[in-house]
């Protein structure tokens, strides 16, 4: 048996769904590049302006210590009294701490007002443990902040004196903003303009994809192929990368293009030869089954081997004379002759070769389900009805006696007529049924067989439904076997006449 249908597919896209494109993976990584360049730069600026701020702060520092460390050391007698902070030049929030031994004898920080403020038991305990004479440090005190502190010896205890590290802390921040928002501008607009950018200097790449995809578009597995579609040649300069792959398209093609046409003409003279032959044998072929019949009316005169040789001869030249008969259609059809072009009304076909089928396999039950109202088709009606006969003579011969073969016409959502026929059979193999239509395909191991048959049903029907303009596509798993025929329908406007109504349902039984 004769078994799959080529599936027609679209177009494949030259890049997968769900992967980035080129474009967008250069316009990305320029992006992450340029990012990673500003977060460099930030943090190496915020690193240096840290370090250079807290050199100024450790010499106002150095400063301020040596001013309190003087003025520690001053006796008394201007009745200023011990407290460092008084003296001459220190900032406000500057610390001064003074204990000797475990007493402290003055801790406090002077305020925006210029006055002395007392600290707290615990931010005093924390400024015991600075070593004198050494260099500034950071502390951490309890609702002052950060401090760079640093400590120095006098007469009789240690004097602690520290600047506030807010302000420069402040000024880090409100430079790290300044660069964030630069940097975030930067790269915003770096990404918009390297966006246009590669987008413009891909458009040679992308007119060699389009070309590509043109040439993916056309059916090159059957017929006379004019592969003209080249890619221009200002995207064929080999001193580029595009260039170079746009030169490789175009060679590529001209052998493409070379070998269609070597195809196409070997094709040709097939189908020539196939016709010749085929319209050559006809007049042998009557000639052997004349004598035949001819011989055979006196089968009564001649012993019994020499009438069942007879016999023999008439049904294989019948046969071979089918064979014959089916090339030379197929010839036909390959060869684009126009088919007879007149209005075709699929519920009559459907009703006439049902009941033919009934009458050629009453072992068989046969249904047949009709819509109520005419459907109508342009095309050739013998055609059509071989097409159909084929199909119902497939599911007859490929099947055991009591199978079920349903024939039903119906329209799909799109408006097209489809014709299936449906048998509860053993099924096609999976393996089979990508050469359903293929010439001379045959499908015995999977199907039983009760008759021979030469293979070239299904791509008689297969070329007849395509020469119509119409598709066929065939499914089949054990118990269940379908052949889809799907023909366009021909618009109201343009019918000719309108038919009586034909009942919903007929169902034909032995």
């Amino acid at each position: 048996m004769a078994t799959g249908s080529v599936p027609t597919t679209g177009p494949r896209r030259w890049s997968r769904p769900g992967r980035l494109s080129l474009r967008a993976k250069l316009t990305g990584s320029m992006v992450l590049l340029l990012t990673f360049v500003c977060l460099v730069i930030g943090v190496a600026s915020e690193i240096a302006l840290r370090s250079f701020l807290t050199g100024q702060i450790d010499g106002q520092l150095s400063a301020a210590s040596a001013r309190a460390h003087d003025f520690a050391n001053r006796p008394p007698e201007d009745g200023l009294g011990p407290d460092p902070l008084n003296a001459p030049g220190q900032a406000s929030g500057t610390l001064s701490v003074r204990y000797s031994g475990d007493r402290v004898l003055y801790a406090g920080v002077l305020t925006v007002q210029g006055l002395p403020q007392g600290l707290s038991a615990e931010q005093e305990s924390g400024l015991f443990a600075i070593p004198a004479d050494r260099p500034p440090m950071t502390m951490t005190l309890g609702g002052l902040g950060d401090y760079r502190v640093q400590a120095a010896s006098i007469p009789g205890g240690v004097v602690v004196t520290g600047l506030p590290l807010g302000p420069m802390q402040d000024t880090l921040s409100t430079v790290g903003w300044i660069l964030f928002g630069v940097a975030a501008a930067g790269v915003a607009g770096a990404g918009f303009l390297g966006a246009f950018a590669v987008r413009r200097t891909l458009r040679p790449l992308d007119r060699v994809a389009a070309t590509a995809g043109r040439v993916s578009a056309m059916r090159l597995d059957r017929g006379q192929v004019a592969l003209s579609v080249r890619v221009p040649e200002i995207d064929t300069d080999p001193r580029t990368e595009v260039g170079q792959v746009g030169s490789a398209l175009n060679l590529m093609l001209g052998h493409i293009a070379q070998a269609l046409e070597a195809r196409h003409a070997s094709e040709t003279r097939v189908r020539r030869f196939v016709a010749d032959a085929s319209h050559e044998l006809r007049t042998p072929l009557a000639a052997i089954r004349g004598y035949a019949e001819l011989a055979g009316r006196g089968s009564a005169l001649v012993p019994p081997e020499v009438a069942r040789s007879l016999s023999r001869i008439q049904s294989e030249a019948a046969r071979m004379t089918t064979l014959v008969e089916d090339l030379l259609l197929l010839a036909r059809l390959d060869a684009g002759r126009p088919l007879e072009a007149g209005q075709v009304d699929l519920v009559r076909l459907a009703a006439d070769a049902v009941g033919d089928a009934h009458v050629a396999g009453p072992e068989h039950r046969w249904e047949l389900r009709l819509p109520r109202v005419p459907v109508l088709v342009r095309g050739d009606v013998q055609r059509l009805h071989q097409a159909l006969a084929n199909l119902l003579s497939n599911a007859r011969t490929h099947t055991p006696p009591g199978t079920v073969v349903v024939t039903e016409l119906s329209r799909s959502r799109t408006g097209a007529a489809v014709l299936t026929v449906t048998d509860d059979g053993p099924g096609i193999a999976p393996e089979l049924l990508p050469s359903v239509f293929e010439r001379f395909a045959r499908g015995d191991t999977s199907r039983s067989r009760a008759a021979g048959s030469t293979g070239l049903g299904m791509a008689i029907t297969s070329a007849i439904v395509v020469a119509h303009h119409g598709t066929i596509e065939v499914h089949s798993r054990p118990g269940h076997t379908e052949f889809a025929v799907h023909l366009p329908v021909i618009a109201p406007s343009q019918r000719v006449h309108s038919f009586g109504t034909t009942p919903p349902q007929v169902e034909i039984r032995r």
